[in-house]
C-alpha cells in the first residue's frame, strides 16, 4: 500500500465508509510526519497494561537490581499502566530519534577531561519531543487526544517501542533498532485513536554475541537483558551519596554516563555514521572544579543530579581526576586541595581519593579536625591502587 497523507477534504468516500482504511491512512500519515521531523523509526502500540514489565520491575527492585533509581521503579503501576496517563487511551504512537554514536574522537588537549556519554553531550529530549509534537499536532487535528511523553516516568519507553515494532531488547536492556543501534532515544504519543498494530515484534539480532557484556568495566550486565545497577557506572555517578571505592577506578574519566556497552554492539557499530560525534563529549575538568555552583548548574543543570546539587559533578570530576590527572600539574593539585576543604563531606571524602590515587598524600597535610563520617571513613579506608 502506498502511504498517503490524512487530510480532512481529501479522503475518498470508500476510505470515509471504511473506518479500517481511515486508521489505516491515518497511521501512514503519522509515519510520514514522524520520518519527515526527523525520527529515523515510526511504530504503532495497544495500549494495554505491560503486565510483563510490572511484574519484572517489581522483582529487579526486590532483588536489588534497581540500586537506588526511581524513574520507572519508583512507581510500576504507573509507569506501565497508559491508561494512568490518559485516560480512554487505545494506541501508543512510538518514535525514535538518533543521536550521533560510533567512536569517540580524541579529545586534543593535555589536560584532564572527562567523558559524556553521548545522550547527554545535547539536549537530545528537545529534538524528540518537537518530533513527537508533530505526530502529536496530525492526530490532534484528526479530532483525537493526545499525550507526549519521553524520558519521564509515566511509562516504559524501551517496552512500548519494543511492542511497536521499533526495536529488539539487547542483551545490554537497550533498545536496538535495526540501521541505527540504541544511538536513539525514545518516546510516544499516547492517543485514544484506534490505529493499526505493529504485526510482529522485531526479531532478536544479538543471537549469542555478548561483546556487551565482556565489555563492560564492572560486569554489571548479569544476564540477557538484566543489568545490576549497583555496578552500573552510568548509574553511580549519578546516585547520590558516595561513589563505591571498589568502582572508582573503572569511572576511569567518566564525568557523567557510559558509553561502552554502547561502543562496543556490533549493531551500533553498523549504524550511521553522523556529524557531530563527539561534540560535547569533554568537560575540562578543573575548568569544571573552578567553577561556583551557579556556572555548573547553567552548563550541565539539565542532567539529572541529586537534589539539583552541583556537589554530585565535583564528586565525579575529583574521581576522574584521580585516574587521568597529571600529580605533577600544579592546576590538579590546586583543585584537589581546594576541594579537600569544600563544605559538602562527600566532595572532601573524593577529594581525599584523589589525593592519595595522585599520590599526592602531602595535600592531606592539610586536613584538620576531621569529623565528617564520610571523610572519616575515607582517610581510614586502604589506599587505592597506585596509578
Amino acid at each position: 500500500m502506498t502511504p498517503r497523507r490524512w487530510q480532512d477534504d481529501e479522503v475518498s468516500d470508500d476510505v470515509a465508509a471504511d473506518p479500517d482504511a481511515a486508521a489505516r491512512a491515518l497511521a501512514d500519515a503519522l509515519v510520514d510526519a514522524g520520518r519527515g521531523a526527523g525520527l529515523v523509526a515510526v511504530g504503532i502500540a495497544g495500549a494495554e497494561p505491560f503486565e510483563d514489565v510490572r511484574r519484572t520491575l517489581v522483582q529487579r527492585r526486590h532483588a536489588g537490581l534497581a540500586a537506588g533509581m526511581q524513574f520507572t521503579y519508583r512507581n510500576p503501576d504507573r509507569s506501565t499502566e497508559p491508561a494512568r496517563a490518559l485516560q480512554g487511551v487505545r494506541s501508543l504512537v512510538v518514535g525514535a530519534w538518533p543521536y550521533p554514536g560510533g567512536a569517540l574522537p580524541d579529545p586534543g588537549t593535555d589536560r584532564p577531561v572527562g567523558r559524556v556519554a553521548r545522550y547527554a553531550t545535547t539536549d537530545h529530549y528537545a529534538g524528540l519531543r518537537g518530533a513527537l509534537g508533530v505526530l502529536a499536532g496530525v492526530l490532534d487535528d484528526a479530532g483525537f487526544a493526545t499525550r507526549v511523553l519521553a524520558d519521564d516516568n509515566a511509562l516504559v519507553d524501551r517496552a512500548a517501542a519494543h511492542r511497536a515494532g521499533i526495536g529488539w531488547w539487547g542483551r545490554n536492556a537497550n533498545l536496538l533498532v535495526p540501521g541505527h543501534g540504541s544511538w536513539v532515544v525514545l518516546g510516544s504519543v499516547l492517543t485514544d485513536a484506534p490505529l493499526p498494530r505493529a504485526s510482529a515484534p522485531v526479531p532478536d539480532g544479538c543471537g549469542s554475541c555478548r561483546r556487551c557484556v565482556d565489555a563492560c568495566p564492572t560486569g554489571a550486565i548479569v544476564g540477557p537483558g538484566v543489568v545490576d545497577a549497583r555496578r552500573c557506572l552510568a548509574w553511580l555517578v549519578q546516585a547520590p551519596g558516595v561513589i563505591p571505592r571498589e568502582y572508582r577506578v573503572a569511572v576511569g574519566d567518566r564525568l557523567y554516563g557510559c558509553d561502552d556497552c554502547q561502543e562496543v554492539c556490533p549493531p551500533s557499530r553498523r549504524g550511521p555514521t553522523e556529524d557531530g560525534v563527539g561534540e560535547g563529549s569533554w568537560v575540562d575538568l578543573v575548568d569544571l572544579c573552578d567553577a561556583d555552583d551557579d556556572e555548573l548548574l547553567e552548563r550541565h543543570g539539565r542532567w539529572y543530579l541529586p537534589d539539583r546539587d552541583p556537589a554530585a559533578l565535583r564528586r565525579n570530576a575529583l574521581v576522574a581526576i584521580g585516574n587521568v590527572g597529571d600529580p605533577a600539574d600544579p592546576s590538579v593539585a590546586r583543585v584537589v586541595g581546594e576541594h579537600l576543604r569544600h563544605p559538602s563531606p562527600v566532595v572532601r571524602a573524593h577529594a581525599v581519593w584523589a589525593a592519595r590515587r595522585l599520590g599526592r598524600h602531602d595535600l592531606l597535610d592539610a586536613l584538620e579536625g576531621v569529623t565528617a563520617p564520610e571523610v572519616v571513613a575515607e582517610l581510614a579506608a586502604a589506599p587505592p591502587p597506585p596509578r
